[in-house]
Order: C-alpha cells, then sequence, then structure tokens
C-alpha cells in the first residue's frame, strides 16, 4: 500500500512571532477591505514562520487519528470548517489540524501559508527549499498570499529574491528596506503576479522606472503603493501607471524627488479613488497642479505637501468657494514657508473636519490663522505649530476653549509663549502629549499648572518634550513625573541639570547612531521603564533630603528634648530649597547649552515632533 503523506517531517518548534491570522482564506480570497490596504511594516506576522521545518509532506498520521467515512464533521461545508480552522490561536495548531484528514489538510494549508513570517533569514531559506521541492505534497508557492521580508531586509538580494517566481498568486508585498534589489528579478516577480493589490517598495534606491512600468503593465488591481525613498522612479513610469488605476486608493510618493507637476495631474485625472496620497519632499510640484489634484479628487482623506517649498497661498486660495473636502482628516503642511494666515483661513472653511493639521515651520502665520483653526471645534485632535514664532499666549487660550479634544500639541520654538500657554493647557481633559521644546519662558510654576489637575483624577499626559526649556529644575520635574503616571516619554535634552548629572542620564536611553559627539554631549531622553526609574530615583533623593538626621547621644541614642530633630528637619528642609535653587541656577547658566546643537531645530532624539513627523 502507498504510503499516506503528511505535514512536515521536522519538529513543530516555535519561532517567535506567530499570531493567529485575521484574513480569510480559500484560492480565491482577496484583501479588498479597505483596512487591508495600509502598508504597515509587519503585516505577515502569522502562518508558517512559527513552524521551523518547510519541508516536504513524508510521514503519514497514525491510522487510529482517521475519520470514519461517514462521521458527521463530514457533512459541514468547506466555508464553515476555514471558519472554524481561523479561530485555532496559532499555526502549530494549523499544523496539528492538517494531520487530522486529507479534506482537513486541504483546508488548513492555506491558512498556514497564506502569509509566512521571516524573523531570522533561515526562516526564508527553509521556505525556499520547501516552494523549490519537487516532491512536495501542496503546490506551495500557490498558497502564499502575502510576502513581508522586511525583518531579514538586509539579507535580502537579487538572487535570493529569484525562487519567489514560482509565487504567482500573490496579493500583498512589502519588501521595506531591502535595498539591496534592483529591477531585476523584482520586475520578473511582478509581471507574474497580476492579483498584487497592496506593493511596498519603500527604500529601495535601486530600483527605476523599469520595475514601475512592469507594475503598470501587469498589476491592474493594485489599491496601495508605497515609493518612498525610490529617488530613480520619475514621470517616465508614474504617469501610465496612473492611468487605468481607478481603484488606486493610497500613494505614498515621499521623496520622489524627480516627480514634477506632470505626474500630480496624471494622477488627478485617472484616480478618482485615491484616499491617501504623500508628496513629502517632492520638490518640482507646484500649486497649480495640487489645486487641480484638489479639485478632482473628492473622497480625498490624507494630503502630505511637507516640505513642498514651491506651494504658496495661491494652491488653497485658487479653489472655488464653494468647494468642500468633508472627507479630509489629514493635511500635513509642514515646511511651506510661504504659507500665510489667508491659506490657513480658507481650508478651514473647506475642510472643516480635519483632525491632524501640521503647521510645523510655516513662519509666517500668526495668532490669526490659529484664530481661524477654532473653527475646526472638537473634530480637532491633533496640531503641529513648532516654529511658528509669532503666536502669542492670547491665540493658545481662545483655541483651548474652543478646541477642547485636542490631544497632541506641538508648540515646540514658540518663543513668545509664556506660563500662561502651558496653564490653559491643563484645560484639555484628553491632552496625551506636548512640545514644548526650546520654549525658554516657561518655569517650574508652569509645569506644576499643567499637572495638578484638581477632581480630574489621573493627569493622562503620556509623552512631555520639554528639551531646552532651561529655567526648569528637579523640583519642577518631580512635580510632573509624580503627577503624570501613565508617562512614557520625557525629553530634557539641552538642560544642563539633567545632562550633565551622570546619576540621571543612566536612566535614559541611548541617542540615535547618527547624532553627532555634541549632540550625544547634550541628549537626555527618557522612555519606557526609564521613566519608572528615573522616578523612582528623583523620589528617593527627595525623602533623603526630608529626612532629619539621626542624632545619637553617647549614652542612650536620645536625643535631647526632640529639639536636635526639629533643628535637623529645619536643616533637611534648609538643604532641599538649596538644592532646588541650584538646581534652578544651573539650569541658567546653561543658557547657552543650545548653541552646541549646529544648528539643528531639534535633538532630541525623539519623534521630530518640531517638524510634525510624531504620529498620533
Amino acid at each position: 500500500m502507498r504510503q499516506r503523506p503528511s505535514i512536515f517531517s521536522g519538529r513543530n518548534e516555535g519561532v517567535p512571532g506567530g499570531e493567529s491570522s485575521d484574513s480569510s482564506s480559500g484560492p480565491e480570497q482577496t484583501l479588498d477591505e479597505d483596512a487591508d490596504m495600509t502598508m504597515n511594516a509587519d503585516d505577515s506576522n502569522t502562518s508558517i514562520g512559527d513552524l521551523v521545518s518547510f519541508k516536504r509532506m513524508t510521514v503519514s498520521p497514525p491510522s487510529g487519528a482517521r475519520l470514519k467515512p461517514f462521521s458527521p464533521i463530514y457533512t459541514l461545508p468547506p466555508e464553515l470548517l476555514i471558519a472554524i480552522f481561523r479561530k485555532l490561536s496559532s499555526p502549530v495548531d494549523w499544523r496539528n489540524t492538517m494531520l487530522v484528514s486529507r479534506q482537513w489538510a486541504s483546508l488548513a494549508v492555506e491558512l498556514l501559508w497564506q502569509r509566512p513570517y521571516f524573523c531570522e533569514f533561515k526562516n526564508y531559506q527553509a521556505m525556499v527549499m520547501a516552494i523549490e521541492s519537487k516532491n512536495a505534497f501542496f503546490d506551495y508557492p500557490q498558497l502564499i498570499r502575502r510576502l513581508n521580508l522586511t525583518f531579514i531586509a538586509d539579507k535580502i538580494n537579487n538572487g535570493s529574491l529569484i525562487p519567489l517566481q514560482k509565487c504567482t498568486r500573490l496579493e500583498r508585498v512589502t519588501l521595506t528596506n531591502c535595498t539591496n534589489l534592483t529591477d531585476s528579478p523584482l520586475k520578473d516577480i511582478l509581471a507574474a503576479n497580476p492579483r498584487i493589490q497592496a506593493l511596498d517598495l519603500s527604500q529601495l534606491e535601486g530600483i527605476t522606472d523599469e520595475t514601475l512600468l512592469t507594475v503598470a503593465e501587469n498589476c491592474p488591481r493594485l489599491q496601495g503603493l508605497n515609493l518612498m525613498g525610490c529617488k530613480g522612479v520619475t514621470d517616465a513610469s508614474l504617469i501610465p501607471l496612473s492611468k487605468n488605476r481607478r481603484i488606486l486608493r493610497r500613494l505614498k510618493l515621499s521623496e520622489c524627488n524627480q516627480i514634477t507637476d506632470e505626474t500630480v495631474l496624471a494622477l488627478a485625472t485617472h484616480c478618482p479613488q485615491l484616499l491617501e496620497i504623500d508628496f513629502h519632499k517632492c520638490h518640482q510640484i507646484s500649486d497649480s497642479s495640487i489645486t487641480f489634484l484638489l479639485s478632482k479628487l473628492k473622497h480625498l482623506r490624507e494630503l502630505k505637501l511637507a516640505f513642498c517649498d514651491l506651494l504658496t497661498d495661491a494652491t488653497f486660495l485658487h479653489l472655488p468657494a464653494s468647494k468642500s473636502f468633508d472627507a479630509l482628516r489629514i493635511l500635513d503642511l509642514t515646511d511651506c514657508n510661504q504659507i500665510t494666515d489667508d491659506a490657513v483661513d480658507k481650508i478651514i472653511k473647506m475642510a472643516p473636519r480635519l483632525r491632524n493639521l501640521i503647521l510645523a515651520k510655516c513662519r509666517q502665520i500668526t495668532d490669526r490663522a490659529v484664530i481661524s483653526i477654532t473653527g475646526l471645534g472638537k473634530n480637532l485632535h491633533s496640531l503641529h505649530l513648532g516654529h511658528c514664532s509669532n503666536i502669542t499666549d492670547a491665540a493658545v487660550q481662545e483655541l483651548v476653549a474652543l478646541c477642547p479634544r485636542i490631544r497632541y500639541i506641538d508648540l515646540a520654538c514658540c518663543l513668545r509663549l509664556t506660563n500662561q500657554s502651558v496653564q490653559v493647557l491643563a484645560q484639555l481633559p484628553k491632552l496625551r502629549r506636548v512640545g514644548l521644546v526650546k520654549c525658554n519662558n516657561i518655569t517650574d510654576y508652569a509645569i506644576k499648572q499643567l499637572v495638578r489637575r484638581a477632581g480630574e483624577g489621573v493627569c493622562p499626559l503620556e509623552r512631555v518634550h520639554l528639551s531646552y526649556c532651561m529655567h526648569l529644575t528637579v523640583e519642577g520635574i518631580t512635580e510632573l513625573v509624580n503627577n503624570c503616571q501613565r508617562l512614557t516619554h520625557l525629553s530634557l535634552t539641552g538642560i544642563p541639570t539633567f545632562h550633565q548629572n551622570a546619576e540621571y542620564t543612566k536612566f535614559c536611553r541611548s541617542p540615535p547612531k547618527e547624532f553627532t559627539d555634541g549632540q550625544r554631549a547634550v541628549f537626555c531622553v527618557f522612555s519606557g521603564s526609564g521613566v519608572k526609574q528615573f522616578r523612582h530615583y528623583l523620589n528617593q533623593q527627595a525623602q533623603m533630603v526630608r529626612l532629619p538626621p539621626r542624632l545619637e547621644d553617647d549614652d542612650d541614642h536620645v536625643m535631647d528634648d526632640g529639639l536636635g530633630g526639629v533643628n535637623g528637619h529645619t536643616q533637611g528642609t534648609n538643604g532641599a530649597h538649596q538644592g532646588g535653587a541650584q538646581g534652578g541656577m544651573g539650569a541658567g547658566m546653561g543658557g547657552h547649552g543650545g548653541q552646541g546643537q549646529q544648528g539643528q531645530d531639534e535633538v532630541d532624539g525623539e519623534d521630530q515632533d518640531t517638524e510634525g513627523a510624531d504620529e498620533f
């Protein structure tokens, strides 16, 4: 009798990272759901990554495990069995399910193989051996739907990608940071996969228009495309790509600095379903093309124009007064330095439901723009005004009064702001993140008012950026960390009282590798467990200062009438005041510390909040 094949001859030891899949299976299952088209860094943390072996099936399950021919389980339709299998908790469970019967194996194998996970390159090599096997029971290459090589990007090159040409039913491919790849064999893989709906080629500087022309010719179902950092891509491929792409929804062209207005016009004409588009650092784009784009894309939800330095007020002022963008939720105009109050006023009137507005480094805007922004009311959740140095306390007060649902606000380098602005921020009940970098007028008093919310329970602040606020002392920061129990990120870069104290910096995270020696010297950022450790240390120090010194009597170790204790307590208190004064003096004397940043706007090493890049 011919031996019945089984699943894997290897052990089913676990590999970290496997979770249950949330994707439907079946040979014709697609990814049409809108949520699936977002291009995340990790979209394949399920499937066969939990199994060490990808070898062909050679061993039969025990005969006792086989189902009787007339078992009621055989009456269940395949769709119901698949729905049940999807409830299993891990890929190992799916593998064991495949051992039950041929029918179960044929259904569960797709759940197991549809989105392989590679935490190490050896997992990828094992998968390649399986799909190249000539004796495999299942056609494994045809089962793979989603492929994410992000976690092994540094090991991927043209040669290691060649075996994937056998996979012709891919629907989602993520090759972020696979910088060793070029057009070949990537274009061969794309040519063989007409079902692709989401493609992430971000940071692949080695690819050119050849790859994109292949996509244009062979991927009619494309809904999401990420070309961030693909500097070799030009209008020559993007214009043909835009044609016949009526279902394209998300397009990221950040740092594709060779594209011009011609690409923008083509997208506006041929891609009416675009929901999100990113032109970050596309320096050749001008007013007329963006105006045309806005006039055509009525469903647009997210538009990023950061560092498009040719844009002026005309981009928005030339739109018809009757035009409305009710769907627009996110608008990024970072460093569009020609934008003024007039443009902001027009934007708010046309897009009254904006949630996230980024105007960082729009240095010409004033209080009038902020007053216009208050028209967003309860819709506004996140506002970036970093480096808008013309803004004053009066505008911030009006903003807080009329936009009570703000959760994140960045006011970095708004040099005219004082304690008054910080105090009113305490009135925002949902405020989670606040950026006050280089707001040199604020003191401990403002911080105490910000975190003391009488009758409102726990302070909701989670991330606070206070770098280069030179008047802050240990006393104020101790108040902050003790009142904000949810705090996970605190930046105090450039404040000598903190970055020059080794007892504090030992709780800091490491500075980014790209930082210069000067930036490393002033770096002081606490995050995660470092915040808790810093809080504990500050409280220990405060307790030591407050405790009276023990005065021992030569005979019975009893203090004389308690006077020594009183005096000791007084001395301890005085010491605390002196310590606070010294901390304040140290901060004040460090006023020139910011000069060491060599023109950097922000050397905090955090999320570059002053540039509006901290995702909310």
